[in-house]
């Protein structure tokens, strides 16, 4: 795919499949697919799992932090939660520093799922970047991280 850069810069005709929104929604819509079909569990979704493997990351935090850490918005970290809680996958109790926050925290359920989807995430990983080589995946991971 040749990219012309003075169509990037405003200049020349919009050809939507150089568009980076378009790309990236393309990868996005990839990785969408390798992730239902390789995590293992049908009803867990991709948010779902941000969440469980946070927690197993860094531990309980609060319903806030944790959709910060996510990159969730309030209403949507709040539904995440929600859905996790009623499957018993995690356990919410006040915060130990402020009554009035809610700190969320995996269930042993929710542990001990995590902890075994965790290699399948990992392939979901490898799987999506596969077609790249180790030095190619360095750079697009650093150049997705300038652009986020």
């Amino acid at each position: 795919m040749t990219i012309t850069i003075s169509a990037t810069r405003g200049q020349g005709p919009y050809i939507l499949d150089d568009q980076i929104g378009f790309i990236l929604r393309q990868v996005s819509q990839r990785h969408a697919a390798i992730f239902a079909s390789g995590i293992g569990e049908q009803d867990l979704t991709a948010t779902q799992w941000a969440v469980l493997a946070k927690l197993l990351e860094r531990g309980p935090c609060s319903q806030n932090r944790l959709g910060r850490r996510t990159a969730m918005d309030a209403a949507t970290i709040k539904g995440v939660v929600d859905r996790l809680g009623k499957r018993g996958l995690i356990e919410t109790r006040p915060d130990p520093e402020d009554g009035r926050r809610l700190e969320v925290a995996l269930s042993p359920a929710g542990q001990a799922l995590a902890e075994r989807m965790a290699p399948n995430a990992l392939r979901i990983t490898e799987e999506t970047l596969a077609p790249l080589d180790e030095a190619e995946r360095t750079t697009l991971i650093a150049l997705l991280r300038r652009l986020s």
